[in-house]
């Protein structure tokens, strides 16, 4: 990367920042896919992070910002650019608001709000990644997404730091002001959760886990679903009446259900696979590269597409790749 000598003299005098240069993202990505990046800067540390994101866009150099990195396919040739990840993992509690910094583990919330006694965040039990990114892509499970529980959200703009209130973060399905604006790097987050019985929530929780472990177990290289699910209301008259009506839940429909008419299950490419038993579940099942998965991915779009007329929509984000969209 040009320049690279004087991004790091400048990065290298912020405290509390860790600077890896050619940092593999394998590591740091669930598919444990992805080539290196010219230069990881990673830190617990709020201010440390938004004064590197400073330097970062100041010298308008390519840049990322990742979390958990569960939803990232990173290009086998890497990242020709710096990627920033803020691990900030604050969470504590006030009564039945729980205030938690963008870098915790999402499952240590889930936990937190069990033990506290507070309902809602258990149907999220066994999701990866961290809160930032729960809150970008506005995950949820079983009945609930985390936008529900939302009070506001702290980030920064690239100039200073923010605040949104529920309704400014326009959330949706699986959507997030955040994820249209992808400059905007969410800091922190208050949560209000109504209270419940400890034990109850522990007992439904492990039930959900037990359910998930099953379709993704934990040790799999893989994001999850890779395609959003469809509502139901947007989809083309052709493709609606194809539905079968008992698949229609709170007014979305599986993406698996039209992947399985076209046969996708046990599609395999390489190394990268997807499940004999679950057509919108795709993992690596040994040393699968980037190229092989984006070939499938593109290849399950196109027989929906052929089969249905309508394009499926990703739930993951790509890294490194000359067809996506620029990083901000």
């Amino acid at each position: 990367m040009p320049f690279l000598s004087t991004v790091e003299e400048r990065l290298a005098a912020i405290p509390d920042l860790l600077l890896i240069p050619g940092a593999p993202l394998s590591r740091y990505t669930r598919f444990a896919i992805g080539g290196p990046a010219a230069l990881l800067a990673d830190t617990a540390n709020r201010d440390a992070f938004i004064r590197a994101l400073h330097v970062a866009r100041s010298l308008a150099l390519p840049r990322i910002v990742i979390g958990g990195g569960t939803n990232l396919v990173v290009a086998d040739s890497g990242f020709d650019g710096i990627v920033l990840r803020y691990t900030g993992s604050e969470i504590r509690r006030d009564s039945d608001v729980v205030h938690v910094q963008a870098g915790a583990v999402l499952q240590d919330l889930v936990d937190f709000t069990i033990s506290a006694g507070l309902e809602g965040m258990h149907t999220m039990t066994g999701i990866p990644g961290y809160v930032g990114g729960a809150i970008y892509g506005n995950a949820g499970a079983y009945g609930h997404s985390i936008q529900e529980f939302i009070q506001e959200i702290e980030f920064t703009d690239g100039e200073g730091v923010r605040t949104f209130n529920n309704s400014e973060c326009r959330f949706t399905y699986r959507e997030s002001i955040f994820k249209r604006n992808k400059d905007w790097i969410i800091l922190s987050a208050k949560l209000r959760l109504p209270f419940g019985e400890t034990g109850k929530l522990a007992a439904a929780a492990a039930e959900i886990r037990g359910i998930r472990d099953k379709k993704y177990p934990p040790a799999m290289k893989c994001a999850g679903s890779i395609f959003k699910n469809l509502m139901f209301a947007e989809l083309p008259a052709s493709a609606r009446a194809q539905v079968p009506p008992n698949l229609v839940r709170e007014g979305k429909v599986p993406s698996a259900w039209f992947l399985e008419q076209t046969d996708a299950k046990g599609m395999r490419l390489g190394d990268i696979q997807v499940a004999a038993y679950h057509a919108n579940l795709i993992y690596n099942d040994g040393s699968g590269s980037a190229s092989d998965l984006v070939t499938i991915i593109k290849e399950l779009k196109r027989r929906v597409r052929v089969r249905f007329g309508f394009d499926l929509e990703e739930e993951v984000q790509y890294v490194g790749f000359e067809f996506a969209q620029k990083p901000v």
